[in-house]
């Protein structure tokens, strides 16, 4: 097994965006199933290290793939909060706020 490196982090950290976004779910939802201290990438990727050292990329993908069984036996938490699920589109609201002042 090789060793937890930046490297590994890094490419974890891209995984996560593109599979949170394509499962419609935030890093809070991750967090909860988880169960990490913090909704930020660094700690939850402390969590999945901690998987990863007690038994190497299988033990994290079985992990991550057991979160994706429970979430799709489970309405996505955003839907049921009746906020879009796309993690990103308050932002372009926002963004589209701001343009919308400014050419006023």
């Amino acid at each position: 097994m090789s060793r937890w490196s930046t490297e590994i982090e890094e490419e974890l950290a891209l995984l996560l965006r593109d599979w949170l976004k394509h499962q419609g779910r935030t890093q809070a939802d991750l967090r909860k199933s988880l169960q990490a201290m913090s909704t930020r990438m660094p700690s939850l990727l402390e969590v999945l290290q901690k998987e990863y050292s007690l038994g190497g990329l299988p033990k994290l993908a079985a992990r991550l793939c057991s979160i994706e069984d429970e979430w799709s036996r489970n309405i996505p938490h955003s839907e049921e909060k009746g906020k879009p699920s796309d993690p990103f589109g308050q932002l372009d609201l926002l963004l589209q706020e701001i343009r919308h002042d400014c050419d006023g």
